[in-house]
């Protein structure tokens, strides 16, 4: 089962289960889980080979989307459904595959395509780190920064940086060798006919015109929202605009 960050609330909305993306944790979504659980239960889970959630040499979607099923089951039944990045595309195969456990999915940032640009670079520049040398996290960071200019992703990279224990808490050998299925979507059919939401950021190039069709086939009802001045990273650039898309959605109708 993976780790799972639960934060209660005395709201009667149905829960809501975060999926962080690539490199990330659940860790990463504490302060939008904490705002949103006035509405009702919010769940944040460390994927596979990330955080404090097992390490496996598969990391394909099918997996990633079975490891949510589980959780799902586990605390009761369907839950709305938060995916950014990698976690959006496990998040959309989960409702794909799944459809019973998800009443209503917003997938951040990402398209149910492949994708060319490799990240690579960033596991490069991590197994770069003399952790033999660090004892604190701005001392990783130092160093990081030959290979990583922007300081965000640094602070975000050393995020899964257990500095006691000297290690990454990234299996940063399988993600390298499941990089082509990261970067790839799954040859899957069907459709999930909820309400869907595919919110990007408007300075991200990650969900294109040319990728719309492709989402529409999949998911007939999604509807499309971009926030301003934020990238990929839009939940960490704009956390309240973030935030407020994701409540007026998940409010919606309800």
């Amino acid at each position: 089962m993976l780790n799972t960050l639960f934060t209660d609330s005395a709201g009667a909305s149905r829960p809501v289960l975060i999926i962080h993306g690539l490199y990330g944790s659940g860790r990463n979504w504490g302060v939008i889980a904490k705002r949103l659980s006035d509405r009702g239960p919010v769940l944040a889970v460390d994927q596979r080979n990330h955080g404090d959630s097992f390490w496996s040499d598969s990391h394909s979607y099918h997996d990633m989307a079975a490891d949510l099923a589980d959780v799902i089951s586990a605390h009761g039944g369907p839950m709305d459904v938060v995916g950014h990045s990698m976690g959006g595309k496990a998040a959309m195969v989960l409702a794909l595959t799944r459809p019973e456990l998800v009443e209503r999915l917003i997938v951040a940032d990402i398209a149910p395509v492949a994708y060319t640009h490799s990240q690579i670079q960033f596991i490069e520049a991590m197994r770069a780190v003399d952790l033999s040398k660090v004892e604190k996290r701005s001392e990783a960071s130092e160093q990081l920064a030959t290979h990583v200019a922007d300081p965000t992703l640094r602070a975000f990279f050393t995020q899964s940086l257990d500095v006691k224990a000297k290690r990454w808490k990234l299996n940063l050998d399988a993600l390298a060798a499941e990089m082509p299925n990261i970067l790839g979507f799954p040859d899957i059919e069907g459709q999930f006919d909820k309400p869907t939401l595919f919110l990007s950021g408007a300075l991200s190039d990650y969900v294109t015109p040319e990728a719309r069709p492709r989402i529409k086939e999949l998911f007939p009802t999604a509807r499309f929202a971009k926030i301003p001045g934020a990238g990929h990273w839009l939940h960490a650039e704009k956390p309240r605009e973030f935030e407020a898309s994701v409540r007026a959605f998940l409010d919606r109708d309800q």
